[in-house]
């Protein structure tokens, strides 16, 4: 006996060398402040919740292979508000119980307290990401650019780096719009007022805006330069298209953090969730500076909604003789974009990761296939006279998974539960109910699978389809495509016979029509995933639509089984400040959080 014990007091001691007191003496590389505020949004007051005072938030920039500390303050005074910090795309390189998603991974952060979040970018993930909140509707305003460095130089040659985040604009109150897509009868929330660029609305004209906040956006470049335009889309519900007058060959080169071979198209398609890397040649300073114009209009419209939001943005060249902003928006669109939606990149979008392009599974390696049904449902109520008149619900193969419920059931994250129950899905279960555990509630998978997940459109009662860009957190997926109809593998397949697809995490599930029969299903998207020792843990898959997530759109997927979750991850003692809500991982002013730092020292 006391052998054992003499063998296991090194690694407590390494276990606690671990632990660290973040306290004056730690400084993080970033501080985020979550505080509720009257902001100005599309020249109209608005409270909502930010990040560091501003809409939106400040931008990170983090660099391959070196830890990065953010801290988060949660200063929102409503004790029944909380912040939950999520890394969009990059949440596979936060450490254990940073990826900041509800329930599942940890704990929220309690109002007046702050969490240290470790985040370590790894060769490889250079890229294009954001940060936003991960409770409710908050995420309409609190969010943020982030930007991974390479290590090395970059993939792509370019002069300057321009980073558009795109969001919608509700004059109605988070609360307000979540109560009613909860509530009975059901009270839909409508398109948005605005689609914002950078913060600004770009519907009124620059003499006439009484704000600045609905004017353009303007983009400065220099001429003769090659730009790298990112795209993000922060939006709740809006699917995008934008063109950029006088400007149209854009190629991409890079989509959801990865490189990709290039991509010529004419205009920018962007949906929630989504990034996209264009480079952009400015014209020269003969034709521009010398020329007839060196302001063009960038034009935005949303698509594949009951009605078409838009607005401008301007792309002004810096020339020594500029003229001034011109004083009125144009009285037509110099921008001809197409309506079109489900054919923009499909199968055309190709990593150029020799890595990870070697490591596509092809179908034969293919273990099991989760075919997921999308639609609303009824929980109360009935459809009747065109009219959902009850409760209403998204939900997957019947099911929804609401963060709402499972706080008012007091859920444990699912993370956490591993911890201290070793409970995780039941395997077996999931394979007699199409892959899913009804006892958990979640997904499970093995280490060693290799999974095709299938996303199905159903229209559900209503006969009206909706597109859904659906996200995974943690390791990306391999996009196999989308289509009408429903999936076939082996003829989805000889796509790839020349062509290896790219690592993404947010891509659209779409609509190839607006109404039909009831409760029929017609679209598809398809991912491949091989579940590894490096993605072991709980990770949530989802409509990145703000609404439908609240409604229950979402998935809750466990990759390994509790020994090999235990084994990846910190144990007993440095884990112990992460289980319990509010834990000594959560500092407050008067209480410095004790922490473990996963990762090692970049020294």
């Amino acid at each position: 006996m006391m052998f054992n014990l003499l063998a296991v007091l090194p690694l407590l001691a390494l276990a606690a060398a671990k632990c660290k007191v973040h306290d004056q003496t730690f400084t993080p590389d970033y501080v985020l402040e979550a505080t509720l505020e009257d902001i100005k949004v599309n020249c109209k007051s608005r409270q909502s919740v930010v990040f560091n005072g501003t809409f939106p938030g400040p931008t990170l920039y983090l660099k391959e292979e070196q830890t990065a500390w953010i801290r988060v303050y949660n200063r929102v005074p409503d004790q029944n508000i909380t912040v939950r910090q999520h890394w969009h795309g990059i949440s596979q390189r936060a450490a254990p119980f940073s990826d900041g998603t509800p329930l599942v991974s940890q704990w929220p952060v309690p109002a007046n307290h702050f969490f240290d979040y470790e985040v370590r970018p790894q060769r490889g993930d250079a890229g294009t990401y954001f940060y936003h909140s991960h409770v409710g509707l908050q995420s309409l305003t609190a969010h943020g650019v982030l930007v991974v460095k390479d290590a090395d130089k970059p993939q792509y040659k370019y002069d300057g780096d321009l980073a558009l985040i795109v969001a919608d604009n509700y004059a109605a109150a988070d609360e307000t719009i979540e109560a009613g897509l909860l509530g009975d009868p059901f009270k839909w929330s409508g398109e948005p007022q605005a689609i914002t660029i950078n913060g600004n609305s770009g519907n009124q004209s620059f003499d006439t805006a009484s704000d600045i906040s609905c004017t353009p956006h303007v983009i400065e470049v220099d001429p003769g330069k090659t730009y790298r335009m990112r795209f993000i889309g922060a939006t709740a519900l809006s699917m995008i298209k934008l063109g950029i007058d006088g400007h149209d060959k854009l190629t991409v080169i890079e989509a959801d953090g990865s490189y990709t071979k290039p991509a010529k198209v004419d205009h920018v398609q962007v949906s929630s969730g989504q990034r996209f890397s264009y480079l952009l040649k400015t014209k020269s300073a003969k034709d521009v500076c010398h020329g007839e114009d060196s302001q063009f209009w960038v034009r935005y419209e949303s698509r594949d909604r009951p009605q078409q939001i838009s607005g401008y943005a301007i792309l002004r060249y810096r020339c020594p003789k500029g003229p001034k902003l011109p004083r009125t928006l144009p009285p037509s669109s110099p921008v001809v974009l197409p309506n079109k939606t489900y054919d923009y990149l499909e199968y055309k979008v190709e990593g150029l990761s020799e890595y990870n392009n070697k490591a596509f599974p092809r179908l034969s390696e293919v273990t099991r296939t989760v075919t997921i049904q999308i639609n609303q449902i009824l929980t109360t109520g009935q459809y009747e006279n065109g009219t959902l008149n009850g409760t209403v619900a998204w939900a997957q193969n019947g099911l929804p998974w609401k963060e709402s419920v499972q706080a008012d059931h007091n859920q444990v994250p699912y993370l956490i539960q591993v911890y201290e129950t070793g409970q995780t899905p039941n395997y077996t279960l999931a394979l007699e109910h199409g892959g899913f555990d009804p006892n958990t509630k979640a997904f499970p998978a093995k280490v060693g699978e290799v999974l095709d997940i299938v996303w199905q459109n159903n229209n559900g009662p209503t006969g009206g389809w909706d597109f859904h860009p659906m996200h995974v957190h943690g390791y990306h997926v391999y996009d196999l495509g989308a289509g009408n109809g429903t999936y076939d593998a082996h003829e989805n397949e000889k796509h790839f016979k020349n062509f290896t697809p790219v690592l993404r995490d947010s891509t659209n599930l779409y609509r190839y029509a607006v109404k039909g029969v009831p409760h029929h299903t017609a679209g598809w998207r398809a991912w491949r995933i091989k579940i590894t020792e490096e993605n072991i843990g709980a990770w949530m898959m989802h409509c990145h639509i703000l609404q439908h997530q609240v409604m229950g759109m979402a998935t809750v997927w466990v990759f390994g089984d509790a020994q090999e979750i235990k084994g990846k991850f910190p144990a007993l003692p440095y884990s112990q400040g992460y289980l319990n809500y509010g834990g000594s991982a959560y500092g407050t002013g008067a209480k410095p959080p004790v922490v473990n730092h996963y990762y090692s020292s970049d020294n």
